[in-house]
């Protein structure tokens, strides 16, 4: 597997939506529970002035795997948009506020390896989303063949018109759903001790911990090749195909389609099985 240059070894997933209530802090900690279990700590980054990440990780017990946490502000300038983190730290995770300005929310977007947008499927939570992806994708100029925004449907009822009103709204939008989060009571119960839900009983979280293994297999893909590295992957596979047949006539923007889609199928499998967790 390709990996980043380790001079910038230190991931940073961005957890975001303008709208508040939609699970942004329970993917947050959930995230820095899982990501201590595996080691090394990770660094949780509470920029919401309400403090929610904070208190969870007051309530953390103490005989649990150590996660940094710090209080954060959002910045107004680019060169100070992330206090300093430790430096035994692999990971930071930023939990965003709902209403950040787009000119700051921007700065943050940019130097993100992966955004994160967790989604409930209401019509209310839907039709705000649109609006922000329109934002991210056109005044932020976020590059979607960048591939580093994903959506994670949050609180969902499988059976219900919402979830599949989110499925087309996704599908439309071709960002991809990696997770789909139950309505579970287990994220409750665990965020009331200062937990995740990974660190919950086995026989309690095998679905719930299925999906927090899929939003971590696609955070290690995402941070295991940057977008030159696939670029030229797709260059060499396509070349590929056209010397296969002399060079002969065909279609280069199809032998370019092709590649691209077989890079990306091979990369998807390079989520290390091993990395993901097993039920405690």
């Amino acid at each position: 597997m390709i990996r980043v240059a380790e001079a910038d070894s230190l991931q940073k997933i961005v957890v975001i939506n303008s709208k508040g209530g939609c699970g942004k802090t329970t993917l947050a900690t959930n995230l820095a529970s899982y990501y201590s279990l595996r080691g090394p700590p990770p660094t949780l980054l509470d920029f919401d002035p309400q403090g929610f990440c904070m208190r969870w990780l007051d309530k953390r017990p103490k005989d649990r795997p150590a996660i940094h946490g710090m209080q954060a502000a959002v910045a107004d300038s680019a060169q100070s948009l992330l206090p300093k983190v430790p430096a035994d730290s692999g990971a930071v995770i930023l939990d965003l506020p709902a209403g950040i300005p787009d000119a700051q929310l921007h700065n943050y977007t940019y130097i993100a390896d992966s955004i994160l947008l967790p989604i409930m499927p209401s019509e209310i939570d839907v039709f705000s989303a649109t609006r922000f992806i329109a934002d991210l994708l056109l005044d932020m100029q976020l590059d979607r063949r960048e591939q580093k925004l994903a959506i994670v449907a949050n609180r969902v009822r499988s059976n219900t018109r919402s979830y599949q009103a989110l499925l087309r709204f996704l599908t439309s939008l071709k960002i991809p759903m990696i997770a789909v989060v139950r309505d579970s009571q287990n994220f409750v119960h665990s965020s009331a001790l200062g937990i995740g839900i990974c660190e919950m009983p086995a026989y309690k979280i095998k679905e719930d911990l299925a999906s927090m293994n899929s939003i971590v297999a696609w955070l290690d893909r995402r941070r295991a090749v940057t977008l030159d590295q696939r670029h030229a992957l797709i260059t060499q596979t396509a070349h590929k195909r056209a010397a296969q047949r002399g060079f002969a006539a065909g279609d280069p923007l199809a032998d370019w389609l092709e590649a691209e889609q077989e890079v990306d199928a091979l990369l998807a499998q390079e989520a290390s099985p091993e990395q993901s967790l097993s039920s405690p």
